[in-house]
């Protein structure tokens, strides 16, 4: 069995910063207790069923679970269950594309190049024709965007007037860089969240006069562009179909023991902690 830290939301439970306002939005499907503490937190679990079936479910970090079968998704042949974690990012990942309304022949930058970021590259670039460039300021994300087959640009280097943009990087400073290179009447699809936070958005500038557009993307709610044909199970059923591409292998960084968990958390979440997604193995 593995599971996976989701390193950006699962920072903000663990530092206490989950807002009243949105607590109970933000409730994992199978969270027990209370924001902040204790609670028992998670969505990213691979596991077998007790007739030997490998199965994804939107499940906290533990041992064994009990779940209803309508919530749990069989992986598809093909997919191995270690890989099987990135299913609840992927997700994130698909739900946002639909949503930017993305298409062949765009011209398309991605500010962030954490495991959503990534996956949002990775999706991009299967658009016939599109030009996709993933930026971040860290140069060892070049090598995993190298991995995905995606060009990677550091901020200074990054090119404007882009279809659409998605910024996945958390900061202020990446939703700067976000605004500043979408196109005339672009579209910004901003992925991050920054919990309780205040966030300065420089709306300023040429943000009017290009009628730029700013369009928040959060997986809780299918996009309204497939809402009417798509269930959350349909949709991530596909998501884990997407993940069958060994290349995504690159996303996986770390390995750490159940046991080994608990010290290790502090380092994993810290910000700026290097690598992206840290498995826990069970």
């Amino acid at each position: 069995m593995w599971t996976a830290l989701s390193r950006g939301t699962e920072r903000l439970v663990f530092e206490g910063r989950v807002p009243e306002v949105v607590a109970e939005r933000m409730r994992a499907p199978a969270q027990a207790g209370e924001f902040s503490f204790p609670v028992k937190y998670g969505y990213c679990a691979v596991g077998e069923t007790e007739g030997g079936t490998p199965v994804f479910a939107l499940q906290p970090h533990q041992e064994a679970f009990n779940a209803p079968e309508a919530a749990l998704c069989p992986l598809p042949p093909g997919l191995p269950p270690r890989r099987g974690v990135l299913a609840a990012n992927m997700e994130t990942a698909l739900n946002a594309v639909w949503e930017s309304g993305a298409g062949p022949g765009d011209r398309i930058a991605v500010v962030g190049g954490g495991v959503v970021g990534l996956l949002v590259a990775h999706l991009c670039a299967g658009l016939p024709g599109a030009e996709v460039c993933l930026i971040d300021r860290d140069p060892a994300r070049a090598d995993t965007a190298r991995a995905l087959d995606i060009p990677f640009a550091p901020p200074e280097a990054a090119a404007p007037d882009a279809d659409i943009v998605f910024h996945a990087s958390a900061s202020e400073a990446g939703l700067a860089l976000a605004l500043s290179l979408a196109g005339e009447e672009g579209q910004i699809v901003e992925l991050s969240w920054y919990g309780d936070a205040p966030v300065a958005a420089p709306l300023g500038l040429a943000f009017h006069a290009k009628r730029l557009r700013l369009v928040a993307s959060q997986v809780g709610a299918v996009a309204a562009s497939r809402r009417p044909r798509w269930s959350h199970r349909r949709r991530l059923l596909k998501a884990l179909a997407l993940l069958r591409d060994p290349r995504l292998d690159a996303l996986l960084t770390e390995e750490v023991s159940l046991a080994d968990l608990p010290g290790a958390l502090p380092r994993l979440l810290a910000p700026g902690a290097p690598g992206l997604c840290t498995l826990i193995r069970y």
